[in-house]
Protein backbone atom coordinates (compact mmCIF):
# COMPACT_ATOMS: atom_id res chain seq x y z
CA UNK A 1 0.00 0.00 0.00
CA UNK A 2 1.32 3.38 -0.51
CA UNK A 3 1.84 6.06 2.16
CA UNK A 4 -1.88 7.73 1.38
CA UNK A 5 -3.62 4.57 1.91
CA UNK A 6 -1.29 3.42 5.26
CA UNK A 7 -2.60 7.08 6.77
CA UNK A 8 -6.16 6.26 6.26
CA UNK A 9 -6.19 3.04 7.37
CA UNK A 10 -4.05 3.93 10.26
CA UNK A 11 -5.09 7.62 11.21
CA UNK A 12 -2.21 9.39 11.47
CA UNK A 13 -0.80 12.04 9.00
CA UNK A 14 1.39 11.04 6.32
CA UNK A 15 3.79 14.07 7.71
CA UNK A 16 3.72 11.85 10.62
CA UNK A 17 4.46 8.64 8.91
CA UNK A 18 7.34 10.35 7.32
CA UNK A 19 8.26 11.89 10.53
CA UNK A 20 8.74 8.53 12.24
CA UNK A 21 10.64 7.27 9.57
CA UNK A 22 13.38 9.71 9.66
CA UNK A 23 13.54 8.97 13.31
CA UNK A 24 13.86 5.58 13.47
CA UNK A 25 10.57 4.36 15.26
CA UNK A 26 8.97 3.35 11.83
CA UNK A 27 11.66 1.50 9.25
CA UNK A 28 12.41 2.85 5.81
CA UNK A 29 9.83 1.68 3.84
CA UNK A 30 10.44 -0.20 0.39
CA UNK A 31 10.45 1.90 -2.47
CA UNK A 32 8.40 1.24 -6.00
CA UNK A 33 10.11 1.51 -9.42
CA UNK A 34 8.67 5.23 -9.26
CA UNK A 35 10.25 5.73 -5.79
CA UNK A 36 6.90 5.82 -3.75
CA UNK A 37 7.14 3.99 -0.72
CA UNK A 38 5.56 0.54 -0.36
CA UNK A 39 3.96 -0.62 3.02
CA UNK A 40 3.07 -3.98 3.89
CA UNK A 41 0.55 -5.22 6.66
CA UNK A 42 3.70 -5.37 9.26
CA UNK A 43 4.30 -1.66 9.00
CA UNK A 44 0.48 -0.64 9.34
CA UNK A 45 0.16 -3.04 12.04
CA UNK A 46 3.18 -1.29 13.76
CA UNK A 47 1.78 1.95 13.10
CA UNK A 48 -1.27 1.14 14.79
CA UNK A 49 1.08 0.24 17.93
CA UNK A 50 2.72 3.36 18.14
CA UNK A 51 -0.49 5.55 17.44
CA UNK A 52 -2.15 3.20 20.81
CA UNK A 53 0.78 3.85 22.17
CA UNK A 54 0.41 7.67 21.66
CA UNK A 55 -2.99 7.58 22.76
CA UNK A 56 -2.06 6.45 26.08
CA UNK A 57 0.49 9.65 26.16
CA UNK A 58 3.57 7.70 26.03
CA UNK A 59 6.55 9.32 24.47
CA UNK A 60 8.54 8.29 21.57
CA UNK A 61 11.55 6.94 23.58
CA UNK A 62 9.51 4.82 25.58
CA UNK A 63 7.69 3.81 22.79
CA UNK A 64 10.86 2.74 20.76
CA UNK A 65 11.28 0.46 24.27
CA UNK A 66 8.37 -1.42 23.92
CA UNK A 67 8.72 -1.58 20.53
CA UNK A 68 12.28 -3.20 20.75
CA UNK A 69 10.79 -5.50 23.75
CA UNK A 70 7.90 -6.68 21.70
CA UNK A 71 10.80 -7.91 19.22
CA UNK A 72 11.74 -10.08 21.82
CA UNK A 73 8.64 -12.57 22.94
CA UNK A 74 10.94 -14.89 25.75
CA UNK A 75 12.50 -12.20 27.24
CA UNK A 76 10.95 -10.50 30.67
CA UNK A 77 8.70 -7.89 30.52
CA UNK A 78 9.56 -6.00 33.70
CA UNK A 79 11.10 -2.85 31.42
CA UNK A 80 7.06 -2.79 29.78
CA UNK A 81 5.90 -2.91 33.24
CA UNK A 82 7.40 0.27 34.65
CA UNK A 83 7.51 1.75 31.59
CA UNK A 84 3.59 1.48 31.82
CA UNK A 85 3.73 2.02 35.83
CA UNK A 86 5.37 5.32 34.93
CA UNK A 87 2.35 6.49 32.58
CA UNK A 88 0.35 5.76 35.02
CA UNK A 89 1.72 7.90 37.80
CA UNK A 90 2.43 10.19 35.36
CA UNK A 91 -1.43 10.65 34.33
CA UNK A 92 -2.53 10.20 37.92
CA UNK A 93 -0.86 13.35 39.29
CA UNK A 94 -2.09 15.17 35.80
CA UNK A 95 -5.39 14.27 36.55
CA UNK A 96 -5.22 15.34 40.24
CA UNK A 97 -3.70 18.99 38.82
CA UNK A 98 -6.92 19.27 36.31
CA UNK A 99 -8.86 18.12 39.51
CA UNK A 100 -7.46 21.03 41.55
CA UNK A 101 -8.00 23.44 38.39
CA UNK A 102 -11.38 22.57 38.38
CA UNK A 103 -12.09 23.15 41.76
CA UNK A 104 -10.82 26.71 41.28
CA UNK A 105 -12.43 27.34 38.02
CA UNK A 106 -15.70 26.43 39.52
CA UNK A 107 -14.95 28.71 43.05
CA UNK A 108 -14.09 31.68 40.97
CA UNK A 109 -17.17 31.19 38.62
CA UNK A 110 -19.58 30.61 41.54
CA UNK A 111 -18.06 34.05 43.27
CA UNK A 112 -18.39 35.88 40.15
CA UNK A 113 -22.14 38.57 40.85
CA UNK A 114 -22.15 38.84 36.75
CA UNK A 115 -22.02 42.68 37.52
CA UNK A 116 -19.45 45.21 36.68
CA UNK A 117 -15.80 44.16 35.66
CA UNK A 118 -14.24 46.45 38.58
CA UNK A 119 -16.18 43.81 40.56
CA UNK A 120 -15.77 40.81 38.92
CA UNK A 121 -14.27 38.18 40.55
CA UNK A 122 -13.02 35.82 37.94
CA UNK A 123 -10.91 38.91 36.73
CA UNK A 124 -9.83 39.15 40.45
CA UNK A 125 -8.51 36.12 40.55
CA UNK A 126 -6.41 36.02 37.67
CA UNK A 127 -4.37 39.15 39.26
CA UNK A 128 -1.39 38.44 40.41
CA UNK A 129 -0.82 39.00 44.17
CA UNK A 130 1.55 42.18 44.79
CA UNK A 131 2.68 40.77 47.87
CA UNK A 132 4.57 37.74 45.64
Amino acid sequence: MQIGDLSRQSGVNIETIRYYERIGILPKPARQSNGRRSYGPADADRLGFIRHARDLGFDLKNIQVLLALQEQPEASCDDASRIAQDQLESVESRIARLIKLREELRRMVSECSRGRVAECRVIDALVPSRNS
